[in-house]
């Protein structure tokens, strides 16, 4: 015998419904959980204004800096799973924050993945005027003056901290390591200002730079060469067997009706596939690497395990603390 939905539920589902047949109602806020200006910033923020067409609303943006974006995390995670607010992820969100413990309870199983965008590797960043040609001198420089040779990093612990304790170990140097909170801005001007003389993070957070030839690429530790810096070597054909980069993914509280996530997923591809999109992703020199809503959670949850397994490794051999 079937089952009789009480008046009052079947009300409610019916107006919960039509809601989300209309939705968005209201603007929706995308966190971004790292400072105004780096590359996770200036790509969200491309990729919202173009998908706001589609959408058939308003995508605004807002920084919220600290803590290797747990800050950010902290308020997406106590946002109403409601579709009106999104949050930007990085490898520190997937990878270092849940490692590190550094929020109590966190998972990304607490938030609902719509789709990964892009894809980047780590790099080597140097100042137009470095005495540094090549990836060898800068690795020679290193073994002359064991420390003095300074890294500048996002974060102790971070991605770009595994990536230079990972060329550290295999080329058998050691760099001082400075780091910068707050993502690649402060980098930036930490290069240019002379704090550090190289800085470790993606081509595309200082393309500005090098397109107006105040800085240049070394190498990118990756396995394919770009076509957006055909003059920067992979790693692997200097013969470092190191692949690492950042990402960015989209996400919303968990439970987010299915209707929201469906309309966010469809109006951000659309915007992914845009001509425009595309095109300023090779000017910038982001690589694209779309992964929708059924994809994507399994792939960050083998990426989280897999690096999950290397960071122990190095933690086990003492090149790394928690």
């Amino acid at each position: 015998m079937r089952k009789s939905i009480p008046v009052l539920g079947l009300v409610a589902l019916i107006t919960a419904t039509a809601a989300y047949a209309d939705y968005p109602q209201r603007d929706v806020r995308m966190i971004v959980p790292w400072g105004a200006g780096g590359g996770t910033d200036g790509i969200v923020r491309k990729i919202s204004n173009l998908a706001e067409d589609s959408l058939g609303g308003t995508l605004y943006v807002e920084n919220i800096e600290g803590g290797m974006s747990a800050n950010g995390l902290v308020q997406a995670l106590g946002a109403r799973p409601d579709g009106y607010t999104l949050v930007a992820l990085t490898y520190d969100s997937v990878v270092t924050i849940p490692w590190q413990g550094m929020l109590a309870g966190y998972d990304i199983d607490k938030l609902d993945l719509i789709a990964r965008i892009t894809s980047e590797p780590d790099s080597i960043v140097v100042p137009d005027d470095s005495p540094y040609a090549s990836l060898e001198e800068l690795i020679d420089a290193a073994k002359e003056a064991p420390g003095e040779v300074r890294a500048g990093i996002q974060n102790m612990g971070s991605r770009t901290h595994l990536t230079l304790l990972q060329l550290q170990d295999q080329a058998g140097v050691e760099f001082k390591v400075v780091s910068y909170p707050g993502g690649a801005a402060p980098q930036k001007e930490a290069l240019l200002n002379g704090e550090v003389d190289f800085a470790l993070t993606s081509l595309g957070d200082f393309e500005s730079l090098i397109s107006s030839g105040d800085a240049r690429g070394l190498v990118e530790f990756t396995d394919v060469q770009s076509e957006s810096f055909p003059d920067v070597p992979p790693a692997t054909e200097l013969g470092y067997d190191i692949q690492m980069g950042s990402f960015v993914i989209l996400a919303a509280p968990a439970n987010t009706p299915d209707e929201a996530i469906s309309a966010l997923e469809e109006a951000y591809q659309q915007a992914y596939d845009s001509e425009e999109f595309q095109s300023w992703l090779v000017d910038v020199g982001v690589t694209p690497n779309w992964l929708g809503h059924d994809e994507v959670s399994d792939w960050a949850q083998t990426t989280q395990q897999e690096l999950f397994g290397r960071m122990d490794e190095l933690k086990e051999a003492g090149l790394l603390g928690q």
